[in-house]
């Protein structure tokens, strides 16, 4: 299996099908979650609807470079997620992380195994293969993130309805 097989197989794991290394991955989190579950903040955590954001907002941007864009993305504004208001608003969140994902699975499967080890847009963000590999673990931490979120949630919920 080629480099970027294996590194786009490594995304899909964590965005949308795998269980190998955290026993889930995000559309498995967020299958069930409400936007009322989403927005709820957790005493100074971000929320879930703000990482599921944060994480697309990655994805997107490096998506244009593989298609041959500039690296618009700005860190500062990586949380500036819009109001959530509705199930609509919530689903159509998650479909564009989704739609993102297998986008930039599907860029990665297509670029030569040589690519990984070029410049990734300027010498002081490495290479290729170091931003791809950065943008699984950074999932995978927001995952982590996510999932405890949803439990302090449940907990939350669960002593609600037993009062």
């Amino acid at each position: 299996m080629s480099s970027v097989s294996q590194l786009a197989k490594r995304f899909r794991e964590v965005l949308l099908d795998g269980f190998w290394i955290a026993n889930t991955n995000f559309k498995d989190q967020l299958s069930e979650v409400t936007w009322e579950q989403a927005v709820t903040k957790v005493d100074t955590l971000n929320t879930i609807a703000m990482l599921t954001f944060h994480i697309d907002y990655y994805i997107a941007g490096i998506i244009n470079v593989f298609e041959g864009g500039a690296l618009e993305i700005k860190d500062k504004f990586s949380f500036d997620l819009p109001p959530i208001e509705s199930q609509q608003q919530w689903e159509d969140l998650l479909s564009k992380l989704w739609t993102d994902s297998e986008k930039f699975a599907t860029l990665l499967e297509q670029m030569p195994d040589s690519q990984l080890d070029e410049v990734f847009v300027d010498e002081k963000y490495g290479t290729y293969r170091r931003n791809i590999d950065g943008m699984i673990e950074h999932s995978y931490y927001h995952l982590g993130q996510i999932t405890l979120i949803k439990k302090i949630l449940k907990t939350y919920e669960n002593r609600r309805s037993n009062f």
